[in-house]
């Protein structure tokens, strides 16, 4: 016979399943700030202990792993960043740091995966779906890389992971380089394909580890053109941490780039991978939106209709592409479905509050 007290057991034990199966928290923290901090000097790019960091306020920003978008992973390593964020009349810089056991800089085994964070920050007026973007919501993502921070010292090939391969000449290369041949000794460039598509993966030398890219939902993540790659970083790891710099010019031309102005709060997430724990593309850690405050006294852009002041307007257009106005259509069903889903798990725990009425108690 069923009591009352065995129904207790059983609702709390359904509600517990139910949380952990939907990944409800049970509480929620306040939203995370990060204040830039202006200073009169140049921003630090390599050198990553500069006093100058020390003006700025790091942030612990939480992580958790990407749900949403199959194939994901469950579990994944890294499970918050720091940041601090400087700028100065013409350029922005962050410095993000995440504990990480392991350095993972190459990819030229195909059982190996790299190392990475990124940096998100939304094109329209408003917030997108913080992973990529969706429809009429672009976002301009910057992806540091760290077997691209390695290339920048000596660029890996697959020699480099075996050394004792031997290869009797590449086919249209110049064959004096014989095995050793790379990118640059190709006499036409067209046999290299992926150079020839614009790839900066195989670009024969590259300008920054970090690459810039555009995105407005799952699938859609493209790079910008070699020329209107604008950001530049430095990263390193010691001692289980790894360290990584961005920086770029507050103002740019390009019309897929997040444009800064001073006085302003700007949405951005975060994204890091761990290479260990074969973590690449959509399978990694990911922050949601969390504020940029350019100044402490900074405020949200404005809106249509609304009056603010005007460094908030000179923000509004250069923030908000004119053809890009976000579909929230696009966005609802990660809005509402979490929504009917604690609905109808307190319509079960009512239900059963219910019943547990209507039976006699334990004797």
């Amino acid at each position: 016979m069923m009591t009352r007290s065995r129904l207790i057991l059983l609702i709390l034990l359904g509600a517990a399943a139910l949380l952990t199966f939907w990944k409800i928290p049970l509480a929620s923290s306040q939203g995370v700030t990060v204040v830039a901090t202006e200073i009169s000097d140049s921003l630090p790019v390599a050198d990553l202990d500069s006093p100058l960091w020390q003006q700025a306020t790091a942030v612990e920003v939480p992580l958790s792993a990407q749900i949403v978008a199959r194939p994901f992973l469950t579990e994944t390593n890294i499970k918050s960043v720091t940041i601090r964020a400087l700028y100065n009349n013409e350029q922005i810089a962050f410095r993000v740091e995440w504990a990480d056991a392991t350095e993972d800089s190459s990819t030229v085994r195909i059982q190996d995966f790299r190392d990475a964070v990124a940096l998100q920050f939304p094109l329209a007026e408003g917030e997108p779906f913080y992973c990529m973007g969706q429809e009429g919501g672009d976002v301009n993502i910057w992806h540091w890389k760290a077997d691209w921070q390695a290339d920048l010292v000596a660029r890996q090939d697959v020699d480099t992971a075996y050394p004792n391969m031997d290869v009797d000449f590449y086919p249209f290369a110049d064959e004096t380089a014989g095995k050793a041949a790379g990118v640059a000794d190709y006499k036409d460039t067209n046999y290299v394909t992926a150079l020839a598509a614009g790839n900066l993966l195989a670009s024969v030398s590259l300008a920054s580890p970090v690459e810039d890219l555009i995105a407005g939902g799952f699938g859609s993540l493209t790079s910008q053109p070699v020329e209107m790659q604008n950001v530049q970083g430095y990263g390193a790891w010691s001692e289980g941490m790894w360290r990584v710099v961005f920086i770029r010019e507050l103002e740019t031309s390009e019309g897929d780039d997040v444009r800064f102005v001073n006085g302003v709060v700007y949405p951005m997430a975060v994204a890091a991978w761990d290479g260990t724990n074969e973590e690449r593309n959509g399978q990694k850690s990911t922050s949601q939106w969390i504020s940029l405050h350019l100044g402490e006294n900074a405020v949200a852009p404005v809106t249509a209709g609304a009056e603010t002041s005007a460094a908030a307007d000179a923000a509004t257009t250069a923030t908000t592409r004119s053809t890009s106005n976000i579909n929230t259509l696009e966005a609802l069903p990660y809005i509402f479905v979490p929504m009917i889903l604690v609905f109808l798990s307190m319509l079960a725990f009512m239900g059963g509050v219910f019943l547990l009425s209507k039976l006699p108690g334990k004797k």
